[in-house]
């Protein structure tokens, strides 16, 4: 009896972690005066018909290229601000476009779709130790439940879909809105939109995204 309690113990050793459920969150930083960036349009816009059901695609536009030509329209100072901390935790000499950033733990230029592609499975393939669940409830209200070993921001992100925008650009981000901090356990968050909406829950200063989803529409 022993022999076979030890031998199961060591089946449980390896059994792998368990995956994340939500998708993985990829966040394009491109502005419409970088010349490469229709490039990265491409690319994910391809990766979004191939992966619709693994992947979020965010498209966050910045400033910082608006002397090349007219002021990107989409551009916004949470955008900016944003790609400026990723910067600071990669190690990066400065910000750039296309830029292309993956649960907020890996960064590649968004022209290359092996990497692009070599990302994702990354983080697909990563251990989900804090079971994070986001569930629309509809009427514009989503319910989060998992754990979380420390305070973690909750934003929420609307975007314009595929059918309302003709930039080329996948989901480009309009506005965003902090919900606050969640400290783990069951929370229900209301919330409205226009368009279309995410939530991203995040370590915070910009850290490691612990969960993202898609919301829907919820007008108010």
């Amino acid at each position: 009896m022993k022999a076979m309690f030890s031998l199961l113990l060591g089946a449980l050793a390896v059994l792998p972690a368990a995956q994340a459920d939500t998708p993985v969150l990829i966040e394009l930083f491109a502005s419409q005066n970088c010349k490469v960036c229709p490039q990265a349009y491409e690319t994910l816009r391809n990766v979004n018909k191939e992966r619709r059901d693994d992947v979020l695609i965010l498209t966050w536009a910045v400033d910082y290229w608006d002397y090349l030509g007219d002021p990107d329209p989409f551009a916004t100072p949470a955008a900016v601000e944003r790609q400026a901390a990723y910067a600071d935790r990669f190690g990066l000499r400065g910000p750039y476009t296309p830029q292309s950033v993956y649960d907020g733990d890996k960064e590649c230029p968004a022209t290359r779709a092996a990497t692009v592609n070599a990302n994702i499975r990354d983080r697909q393939a990563a251990p989900d130790i804090y079971d994070i669940e986001i569930t629309a409830q509809g009427a514009g209200s989503f319910r989060l439940n998992g754990q979380a070993s420390r305070p973690a921001s909750v934003q929420l992100i609307e975007y314009l879909p595929e059918t309302a925008s003709s930039t080329g650009m996948v989901n480009p981000v309009v506005e965003t809105t902090s919900l606050g901090l969640w400290t783990g356990g069951q929370v229900t968050y209301s919330y409205q939109c226009e368009t279309a909406c995410a939530v991203i829950v995040q370590e915070q200063g910009f850290g490691k995204v612990l969960a993202a989803s898609p919301l829907g529409v919820a007008a108010g």
